[in-house]
């Protein structure tokens, strides 16, 4: 992964490792579109025989220095280090600069973490000596210092002593100190500015920027098309009429000087070096000469963009010259080109979004994406029109959510929002402000999804579109709703409803997600009889019209949920008594309709591949297993909702999580011994005050009623 780049500002895909790595293990079904269930399959496949995987480099795919430092942005990557972590045969060796925080908790049971510094002064001295550096042991220990331990430089540095001051140690005196931070490569640094001035003028300082065009190892046809006629002034002169076996000494004699990598025996025509050489290279030749950097960059963007066998590649390892043709066609400052000629015709299909839909390739979508920026996530390229602007940064956003980075999916969302209202654009506007308050509302930033849904309104209310009208009505009813304000949620759904039956009088109730978010405000208003009734016919109407797997799933949900909360307010006499349950030892027609639409709506949920809606139907379920007195059934239910909660980033639902887990904890007491009723009205507490606290900071309202009453039935459980 680390040969990908180095820099924050680069965005590292995982998505070619879990191509190949399924393929090897013996994977032969269809592309994964999870990034998480790829990540699982992997272990899978892994945990059929001890095997031993190295995973070198890792910190691209994890979050720099801030609040999410060390933890993986890759979510497969993540699934399949959690995975292995908790059964494993064989053996994984990660390497990263930053801390796995993803593991951490496993760390001294099923992992072990072992802190490699810098090489100690003792060790400098040998490998400089190794290296045939000359000098006292006192001086080389005074080098080794100086050069902090790090191996690729002392290497460097060992190997620029012997070859151009006869291995003198003392002439080390000469290379220039950098500012650059030792973090970022520093002490290397500074012996590849020796190397660039020794070599200047030289074919061999010439190749070094050449491979500073690249982000991985280079292979022959691309350093063909760059030593091609014409030459490239003030880059290729020196190399386009070198004999070959010249060329072929000045790569060998990069290899002996340790600026290029050994040859790769299973790919000995391709040129490779470590990353932190490609970018100091690079980085020099756009500095220094803008106009070779950008025709360079040119000639590989033709030479990727040509290089796929099929117009339209079918297999992600087919279409990688095609994320390569872009990354170069944006460096060449060709960014529409490379939009409108690879990204949308080639990559995406146009509006069939291939790479995402049949081929599940969210990272290195996202990878490409990031090319179109000169400010990441935030900054479209300046060669990109206004609307395309836009475009690429609701793309982007839709990926993030997808890997689920939902954190960081809001500030291009927000950008693309800003100019799209900047450019008067007010149905996609009021769409941006929508999929924003939803965005928040997932993250648990209740108050500003109230103020992007009213956005979201006030655009669609400019527009002429009856249906965005209608539809971010319910959307910030929804976000109302999460806040507490239950009145004015139910005017807005009322509203949008008016709306939609003025337009289609066969459908007098709002039906699919914005039917299923007014049920869930009508159930938690006791109206469950009027929710069975809308839910059914909704899901009449889903079948009847072959609507999608989701949408019929929801109404399920709906119709689960409505029967078990009207079999308990008819079992106990009020609506949501649920605190002794000793007289539902014989389910009535209620419960078992109940089980039987929660069993379907889990299913469905299952098979439309809704990461973050499934939480909700195993959470329902749970809660009845729990009134069920099932409660391995409801702890199985309740993990999983967890887990999906917890790695997506769902505050809302983790708050759900905790109620119901204490709900279980409180229920479980009328079962067991004295001791085990004190662990569970523990735990109980626990996951109560960890919902409240929660509640508290998220302003999630609704819930909190229901904290109060469940404090009350925990205090008397003390009596």
């Amino acid at each position: 992964f680390y040969s990908q780049g180095t820099r924050e500002e680069r965005n590292v895909s995982a998505d070619s490792f879990f191509d190949e790595a399924l393929r090897w293990f013996g994977y032969s079904g269809p592309p994964i579109p999870s990034p998480w269930d790829k990540g699982i399959r992997l272990a899978e496949l892994l945990r059929q025989q001890k095997t031993l995987l190295i995973l070198d480099g890792a910190e691209p795919l994890q979050y720099p220095p801030g609040q999410l430092q060390g933890e993986l942005k890759d979510q497969g990557l993540k699934a399949l280090l959690k995975e292995l972590a908790r059964a494993n045969l064989g053996l994984c060796v990660v390497t990263t600069r930053v801390a796995l925080e993803d593991i951490r908790h496993t760390e001294g049971k099923t992992s072990r973490r072992v802190d490699l510094e810098n090489l100690s002064t003792a060790a400098g001295s040998r490998l400089l000596r190794s290296l045939q550096v000359k000098g006292t042991d006192k001086e080389l220990a005074e080098a080794s210092q100086e050069f902090g331990g790090h191996a690729l430089a002392l290497n460097l540095l060992g190997r620029y002593l012997a070859v151009v001051h006869e291995g003198e140690v003392r002439q080390r005196d000469l290379i220039p100190r950098l500012t650059e931070e030792e973090k970022q490569g520093g002490h290397a640094r500074r012996v590849m500015e020796s190397y660039e001035r020794w070599l200047a003028g030289q074919p061999e300082c010439d190749i070094l920027h050449l491979m500073g065009l690249f982000d991985r190892p280079a292979a022959k046809g691309a350093i063909d098309a760059l030593l091609a006629k014409p030459a490239i002034k003030g880059l290729t002169s020196n190399l386009q009429n070198l004999p070959l076996a010249q060329l072929q000494f000045a790569f060998q004699h990069l290899r002996d000087l340790r600026l290029l990598a050994e040859k790769d025996a299973q790919r000995p025509d391709t040129l490779d070096c470590h990353p932190l050489v490609r970018e100091h290279f690079g980085e020099k030749l756009r500095q220094q000469n803008p106009a070779a950097w950008q025709e360079a960059h040119g000639r590989l963007y033709e030479y990727y963009k040509n290089l796929p066998a099929k117009e339209l590649p079918d297999t992600l390892e087919e279409m990688e010259p095609l994320f390569a043709a872009v990354a170069h066609g944006c460096q060449a400052g060709r960014h529409q080109e490379a939009l409108d000629d690879v990204y949308w015709e080639r990559i995406l299909r146009r509006n069939e979004a291939f790479v995402n839909h049949k081929l599940g390739a969210f990272g290195a979508d996202l990878s490409a994406l990031s090319s179109f920026f000169e400010v990441l996530w935030s900054q479209p390229a300046s060669g990109l029109t206004d609307d395309d602007k836009a475009v690429v940064l609701g793309w982007t956003g839709f990926a993030l959510r997808a890997l689920g980075r939902l954190a960081e999916a809001s500030q291009p969302m927000q950008a693309g929002l800003e100019l799209q209202a900047k450019q008067k654009d007010w149905e996609n506007a009021a769409s941006a402000a929508g999929n924003l308050s939803e965005l928040y509302l997932t993250l648990g930033e209740v108050s500003q999804a109230v103020a992007s849904a009213r956005q979201s309104v006030d655009f669609a209310d400019r527009s002429e579109d009856w249906g965005s009208k209608m539809m971010f009505r319910t959307t910030m009813a929804d976000a109302l709703h999460q806040a507490g304000e239950l009145t004015q949620a139910q005017q807005l759904f009322r509203e949008a409803e008016a709306m939609q039956k003025k337009r289609q009088p066969e459908y007098p109730y709002l039906y699919s997600l914005r039917g299923f978010l007014f049920c869930d405000l009508l159930l938690s208003q006791g109206q469950y009889q009027e929710v069975q009734k809308r839910a059914r016919q909704t899901l009449e109407w889903a079948i009847q019209n072959n609507l999608s797997l989701l949408t019929r799933a929801l109404d399920k949900l709906s119709l689960g949920r409505a029967f078990l909360l009207l079999a308990l307010s008819e079992v106990e006499g009020q609506a949501l008594a649920e605190t002794t349950a000793r007289a539902l030892g014989a389910p009535g027609q209620y419960f078992d309709q109940a089980r039987e639409y929660l069993l379907q709506a889990v299913a469905g949920l299952r098979e439309a591949g809704q990461q973050d809606d499934l939480p909700r139907g195993l959470l329902a379920r749970a809660a009845f297993h729990r009134v069920q007195n099932e409660f391995a059934l409801a702890s199985t239910d309740l993990e999983e909702a967890r887990e999906i909660a917890e790695r997506g980033g769902m505050k809302l639902l983790l708050a759900d999580y905790h109620l119901e887990a204490c709900r279980l904890e409180s229920k479980k007491q009328t079962a067991k011994s004295k001791e085990q009723k004190a662990n569970s009205k523990m735990q109980a507490e626990e996951h109560l005050d960890i919902a409240a606290r929660m509640i508290e900071e998220m302003g999630y309202g609704r819930r909190k009623p229901e904290v109060e009453e469940l404090e009350k039935q925990l205090n008397s459980l003390n009596h």
